[in-house]
């Protein structure tokens, strides 16, 4: 008897459906329904990262981003989340921040940076200002709307919002991909084009094999507990004072930051914490090592 198809919103599934760096035509795919970049950044994309970090399901290294290198060296990290996280928004601004950071070493030129992406896929909503499902940010002047740089942008794709009824998109269809939960469904998408075919047989096939199914389910269930930590924490927070557990999450990232090596400047833009406050936490860190 064949077992249920699984989730292709799982981080773990997704990270196999997309990562494969023997097989890059379903990512491809995927890639230019949502991005708008030249013809030539499709031709060969590079995954930068095809290995799934540890074996155990809560190895802290197990992020399951997949992250991506096209051939005129643009960097794209992609990302699923099932459940929602508090300060999603700061930590794509962290994980950007780095991508760019990590491109040059001391003393090289500034014109070796090249575009950072993050494609953010989440099964909630995230940006409640609109119902867009697709949505992209860069840095653009609020006033005039001329825009500051393409070097770094923020791309989210929130499954809830999703029409019901098609647009004509390629996009559209990949969403519904993801969001599908019955094998009927994803046979009736298979359908629609040979890329989302071979995404829906590559799944059929996940879904047969044991370990990935067990990894699988694991990582769900870490998810829960995570979710159910943080709200308990966040509760806890509300009663303690929220100022107090914003401030309290705001130095944690600054710590996080500073330990991966981005400047003070950096940390300022990120956290929003003053230069006194950082440098404060730059020799505390010092003063432990």
């Amino acid at each position: 008897m064949r077992k249920p198809v699984l989730s292709p919103r799982n981080d773990l599934v997704f990270k196999l459906l997309f990562g494969d760096a023997k097989d890059t035509s379903i990512l491809t795919a995927f890639l230019k329904s949502t991005l708008d970049l030249p013809a030539e950044d499709y031709q060969e994309v590079m995954i930068v990262d095809p290995h799934l970090k540890g074996e155990a399901p809560d190895d802290k290294q197990g992020i399951l981003d997949v992250k991506v290198k096209t051939p005129t060296g643009k960097l794209i990290d992609i990302e699923i989340q099932i459940v929602e996280h508090p300060q999603m928004r700061e930590r794509v601004v962290f994980y950007l921040a780095r991508m760019v950071t990590e491109q040059i070493g001391r003393g090289e030129d500034y014109r070796e940076i090249k575009r950072s992406i993050n494609i953010l896929i989440t099964d909630y909503v995230q940006i409640p200002e609109n119902q867009d499902y697709h949505n992209c940010y860069r840095l653009y002047d609020h006033k005039t709307g001329s825009e500051f740089t393409d070097l770094l942008e923020v791309n989210t794709l929130e499954l809830p919002k999703l029409p019901k009824e098609e647009d004509g998109t390629a996009l559209w269809d990949w969403l519904e991909f993801l969001k599908a939960n019955q094998e009927e469904e994803l046979m009736r998408i298979a359908e629609k084009d040979p890329e989302l075919k071979k995404a829906v047989s590559r799944l059929v096939a996940l879904s047969e094999d044991e370990q990935t199914r067990l990894l699988a389910e694991s990582r769900e269930k870490l998810q829960r507990d995570i979710s159910a930590r943080e709200h308990a924490a966040e509760e806890k927070g509300r009663e303690e004072g929220r100022e107090e557990g914003r401030e309290e999450t705001q130095l944690v990232i600054a710590r996080k930051a500073l330990s991966e090596g981005l400047s003070v400047e950096m940390v300022m833009m990120i956290t929003g914490l003053s230069q006194s406050e950082i440098m404060r936490l730059q020799m505390e860190g010092r003063n432990r090592h």
